[in-house]
Formats: structure tokens, sequence, C-alpha cells
């Protein structure tokens, strides 16, 4: 006998539409918000010529990707509030229960917008959103190994990132990586005959404090990392320099066959939090290092607070037509935030070697299932009804 698929329910189709319209709206709004924080930071780096303008786009469409897994599990659990909480308020959902459907039953409409969404987010928490690290992080790597990066134009005088002074070249190769020509002058405030925290004190407030100049020239060069290739240099070749104190006679010239100058680190994060969230998920479960093994538990939490968000989110939404729009908002978000500070908490205690690996953050979130099924079979229950007392109905009947 073949395999025959239910069909859904009219219902069930009119509750997963009005479902997926809350969930997609909520999605937009909380991507607008974080996507417009992400391009003002952007848009700084880029106007202080940390990054260059041409990976705008990329780096927003990989910082969306990451993000999704937090927004995602909050979109639904704030679209299944907005949408049941209409049915609630404006009487649908009495209608519902007087043809039959009970509180569980609205349960299936869930199922069909949950568990594929379950699926999609596991497949970007463990694969997907580390890959938009990675490539990230690889994109800002290779655009530092160029000149241009700083915003360098062939016979342009050009202000470095940080105030480190003006630069000119006046010729350069197509990758940006070796140049002709080179000037480059800077300034800084040096108090007289201070040292160490002295001479900054006096530079910040002025007091004694004169200005130091210093101008290097090229005849050529080149840009170069080191072996771990997170700082740059600039390798410059037979040039002067000239360094000392505005006002006074006592200038040094130095003139060099090879003259190194390190430069401002980039943009790029090469700590502990930046690896293991760039890292594979297959490395994470080889590792032995407690930070990369919560970093496992931390992306499978993605999917686990969907399923856990949308059992909450149901008997949350329960409301009553007198009750005002987003009141049961204010519950859900309160709700939302002791369960992800949890989680949060508990990827803290678990990267120190705290909890063991196989607790995770089991104790985070099967304490707020329970609360939902709880929440579930409380909204389930009949009101008790009250016992007439024996004297107030003979009463009655005389």
């Amino acid at each position: 006998m073949p395999f025959a698929v239910p069909k859904l329910r009219i219902i069930d189709r009119y509750l997963v539409r009005e479902l997926l319209a809350s969930f997609v709206a909520a999605t937009a709004i909380l991507l607008l918000v974080s996507i417009g924080g992400t391009v003002a930071d952007l848009l700084n780096k880029i106007a202080r010529g940390r990054i260059p303008a041409e990976l705008l786009f990329s780096l927003i469409g990989l910082r969306t990707i990451d993000a999704l897994t937090i927004l995602a599990p909050l979109a639904v659990f704030i679209g299944v509030q907005l949408a049941y909480g209409r049915l609630w308020r404006e009487s649908e959902m009495a209608v519902f229960q007087a043809s039959g459907l009970s509180l569980i039953g609205l349960l299936r409409p869930l199922a069909l917008l949950s568990v594929p969404l379950m699926l999609l987010m596991a497949l970007i928490s463990f694969w997907l959103a580390p890959a938009a690290v990675r490539l990230s992080q690889s994109l800002l790597l290779e655009a530092n190994r160029s000149l241009i990066i700083a915003g360098l134009e062939p016979g342009r005088f050009v202000e470095l990132p940080n105030n480190e002074g003006v630069m000119y070249v006046e010729g350069m190769n197509e990758d940006g990586t070796k140049f002709k020509k080179m000037f480059v002058a800077s300034e800084r405030a040096d108090a007289m005959g201070a040292k160490g925290k002295e001479a900054k004190s006096a530079a910040a407030t002025g007091e004694n404090a004169t200005t130091r100049i210093n101008v290097i020239t090229a005849s050529d060069g080149e840009l170069y990392h080191d072996k771990n290739g997170a700082e740059r240099y600039l390798g410059l070749n037979d040039g002067f320099r000239v360094e000392g104190v505005l006002g006074e006679d006592n200038y040094r010239l130095l003139r060099y066959a090879r003259n190194d100058l390190k430069l401002s680190d980039p943009d790029q994060d090469f700590s502990t939090e930046s690896a293991k969230r760039a890292a594979p998920t297959l490395d994470l479960l080889r590792s032995t290092d407690p930070t990369q093994r919560a970093e496992i538990h931390w992306r499978l939490a993605a999917p686990i607070s969907i399923l856990v968000l949308v059992l909450l989110a149901l008997p949350l939404s329960k409301s009553s037509p007198r009750q005002p729009r987003y009141a049961g908002l204010i519950v859900a978000f309160l709700a939302w935030a002791i369960y992800y500070n949890g989680i949060t908490i508990g990827r803290s205690l678990l990267s120190q070697g705290k909890f063991s690996f196989l607790l995770g953050f089991w104790w985070v979130h099967l304490p707020v299932l329970l609360v939902a099924l709880f929440l579930l079979w409380r909204s389930q229950r009949l009101p008790r009804q009250k016992r007439v007392p024996v004297a107030v109905a003979t009463a009655g009947v005389a």
C-alpha cells in the first residue's frame, strides 16, 4: 500500500500563512537593525582607510549570515507572539476553540514552520556561519596586503590611519605591494625632558610640550607581512630620514640603504574568540580545548532554542481582547532575555572548564522547556466550577 501524505487542513494552511508572515516581518526588522549597525561600523573603518570600499557589500552579507544564528530564534519567537496574539485579541481563537481546536492543536502549524527552520538553522550554525567568518577574515587579510587599503593613490598626498602622518608615492604597481618615490611626514607631541608616563601626561596637558617631526623618503619599497601574517611592514630602500623638534636647530639626518617601518595593525581579529567562530565543526569535535568545545554547544543552541522558544511562545501569546496590543511582548522579551543570558553565562563557564562538556547548555534548555510544557498544560485545563453551598441552593428552591 503506497504511503499517503496527509493533507493539510484549511485551518493549518491559514495559521501557517499567519505565522510565516509574522516571522518574515520580525526577521526583516531585526536584520534591518543589525545591518544598520554593521554598515555604520564598516563605513567608519572605510573612512579611516582600514577596509577597502570594494568589500563593503561582501562583508555586510557575510556578517549577516553569522548574525542569523542569534536573530532567527528571536524572530520566530516574536513571530509566534504577533500571529497568535492577534488571533486571541480578535476572538478568532475563541471561534477555533468552539469548533473543537484546542490549544495543543495549534502545535501542528507551529511544527510546519519550526521543524524546517530548525534544520536550516543547524545548517547555518554548523557550516555556513563558520564558512562566512573564514571568508570574511580571508578577504580582509588579502586586502591588508595592499597599500591601496589606506587609500593611497600615486601622485596624491594621503593621510594615514590613526593620524600617523601623511604619505605620498609617485608610482605603484597594480596590486599595491610595491611603490616608487615615497615620502612620509609625521608629527607627535613630545614633552621636554620627560620620559614614559610623564611625557604622555605633559603632552596631554600641553605643559612644556614640543612638536617633534619625522620625515622619511625612499626611492622605492614594498609592503610585506611577518611570518604570522598579522603585522604589516614597509620595506624602504635607499632613502633619508630627518627628525627633530620644531623651532630648534638640532635636526638629525640619517641616510639608509634599508629601513623597515611597522604600520598600524589592520582591522583583522586574530583572537581566540575569532578563531573558534571560524573553526570548522569537525575540528571543534576533535579538539580538547574547553574554549573550542564550548563553541560546539553554542552552535547547537541555535536550532534547539527555536524549539524551546516556539513552545514557550504559544502559551505566552494567550491574551484577552481587552488586553493592550503589545503587552504580551514585554513578558516575552523578558523571558527571552533570561534564556539568552543563561546560554551566554553557560558558554563562559564551559569555556573556563567549570562545567562538563556533556552537561553543556542543557541545564538552561531543559528548565525553560519544562516551564513551556507546564504553561501549555495549564492553558489546557478547564477552570474549576465553583461549588454552590447547600444552604444557598435549598433557599433558592424554596
